[in-house]
């Protein structure tokens, strides 16, 4: 195993402890199967994720450190684009509908990274908002109007 960074092995750590917590506090319910799962599906499968994402921490690749580095200014703006698309989600959910929020989360957030181009963010925001009005609204049938006018 590689030499751990100092910000890595705490994360490590607290996510195979919170996802061995999730499996072992979800095994007092029932599990059910893909078609009908229980009360105890979800959270085991979340708790597996979790430990699976603390050992993958533990064990990765290394040498990521070098693309962090940088002032403070320069995080400011991922930062500012990932909150600024959330507050767009929950404000255009309540005022435009589901489609509309959605499109504008994955614009606004995809402006985060510099490298990201207008056009490429629309296209993104389209294909990603026709695919998640297909598996939520129709295919999951999710309780959200597409579009609320006023």
């Amino acid at each position: 195993m590689k030499n751990l960074s100092q910000k890595d092995w705490p994360s490590a750590l607290f996510l195979l402890i919170i996802g061995l917590g999730a499996v072992l506090g979800s095994m007092d319910y029932n599990m059910g199967s893909l078609a009908r799962m229980g009360p105890g599906y979800f959270p085991t499968l979340l708790g597996m994720s979790l430990v699976l994402m603390g050992l993958l921490l533990l064990v990765g690749p290394r040498g990521e450190e070098s693309k962090l580095k940088g002032s403070w200014r320069g995080r400011l703006r991922p930062w500012g684009c990932a909150i600024a698309g959330m507050l767009g989600f929950v404000i255009l959910g309540q005022y435009g509908g589901f489609m509309v929020a959605t499109f504008a989360l994955i614009f606004i957030s995809a402006f985060g990274d510099s490298n990201n181009t207008f056009k490429g963010n629309l296209s993104l925001a389209v294909l990603i908002t026709v695919a998640t009005v297909g598996l939520f609204h129709f295919g999951l049938r999710l309780q959200l109007p597409l579009f609320v006018w006023g």
